[in-house]
């Protein structure tokens, strides 16, 4: 079989990731060219990576490489512009968080989808570990009831410091603060597992940090399955943590890290009245089963959901980037493209809207017309 053609735009940190992922799965990829507006960073970075080629447009790029994949890493208000154009040129997109700079953006690539045949999935590689997969399968058959409550934190620190890059800490270049940035990335997988959302109210404050977009949000989220969340996003956080909780009617799943996960990361508490029948599930075989189990679908809904799958693959780039070349393979859609990645890019939409209107937002109800539709922050300021 030929190799896949991929293509690297914007070589900043972010991409060496995006190089590592490729590199991994070099016996179906290669790295064909590169390009970034600093040349000499693009010209290092190609020559780490192997020596693909280097080109000073994205246009160039495009034409001469002709590539089947287009990795966007570059800062988040160059991603809609440069995954339609990607798209127009024939090639499956890869974009870095946050996917767009509004759902006007969104629409736009979405259009481009419908109008080429090609995707554009953004990067949530928090839902392609293994164990998240488990999990919501155990979630959609409900084999330990249904979620009732949850807690999606990303609680992380950037220091002051963090900010003095140019395109940072601005609405017109890095498009909002932590809820964008950084809680994405849980929020994108709480809504992995927990499916649709139907409204939330949220704050949003510039608490320490002197940036023109948010430090912290916190908002409260309602599922249409009746569950109900609380989100906080905060890079004012010293001790850093990921967490997140869902707490269903026989058992609770915690899932701690912070920037990725795998089986070890998973904690399972089963609900104290059936602590004895999921225990006695666990340790039963055939030949020993173990005390009587009083209620047994759900002890043995509990011993499946603790038995988290092997290989243990873990929730990285390296793990999505593998799964978009078999999508670009076998021609399937990506978890993280279409109305996946518009539920979520909706979401934190709808934080902004609310944080600033003090008023619930429902899903679906943020539409052309409506300031916060063309910009995450309607055209206000939170100073």
């Amino acid at each position: 079989m030929s190799l896949l053609r991929a293509a690297i735009i914007g070589t900043g940190n972010i991409a060496r990731q995006h190089a590592a992922g490729l590199l991994a799965h070099a016996d179906r990829v290669e790295l064909v060219g590169v390009h970034d507006v600093d040349h000499a960073r693009a010209t290092a970075f190609a020559a780490a990576q192997g020596g693909p080629a280097v080109f000073t447009t994205a246009a160039a790029l495009l034409a001469t490489t002709k590539p089947d994949l287009v990795h966007i890493c570059t800062p988040p208000n160059f991603h809609a512009e440069l995954a339609v154009a990607a798209m127009e040129a024939g090639a499956h997109v890869l974009c870095e968080k946050p996917l767009c700079a509004s759902l006007a953006e969104l629409d736009l690539i979405q259009a481009a989808e419908k109008r080429t045949g090609r995707f554009c999935a953004a990067v949530f590689q928090m839902r392609y570990g293994s164990s998240a997969q488990h999990l919501r399968a155990h979630l959609e058959a409900q084999s330990v009831g249904r979620p009732i409550v949850a807690v999606c934190n990303t609680l992380w620190f950037r220091s002051p410091a963090y900010y003095e890059v140019p395109w940072r800490g601005k609405w017109s270049n890095e498009l909002g603060g932590p809820t964008v940035g950084h809680g994405i990335h849980l929020m994108d997988q709480m809504l992995y597992l927990l499916g649709e959302w139907t409204s939330l109210r949220a704050i949003a404050r510039t608490a320490d940090r002197a940036i023109e977009v948010e430090d912290l949000s916190v908002a409260l989220v309602e599922f249409k399955n009746g569950c109900v969340a609380t989100v906080i996003n905060s890079i004012l956080s010293p001790r850093e943590e990921t967490y997140l909780r869902i707490d269903l009617q026989q058992a609770t799943v915690e899932l701690r890290h912070l920037y990725g996960y795998d089986n070890s990361s998973w904690r399972f508490t089963p609900a104290p009245g059936a602590a004895a029948d999921a225990q006695a599930a666990l340790v039963a075989t055939p030949t020993s089963p173990g005390p009587q189990i009083v209620n047994p679908a759900a002890a043995a809904g509990y011993a499946a959901l603790c038995a988290l799958p092997t290989p243990d693959v873990p929730a990285n780039h390296t793990t999505q980037i593998g799964a978009i070349l078999t999508d670009v393979a076998d021609g399937t859609a990506p978890l993280t493209a279409g109305d996946q990645a518009r539920r979520t890019v909706e979401l934190l939409t709808a934080v902004y809207k609310s944080a600033f209107t003090g008023q619930a937002v429902a899903r679906g109800s943020i539409v052309a017309g409506d300031p916060f539709y063309t910009a995450f922050h309607g055209g206000r300021s939170l100073l």
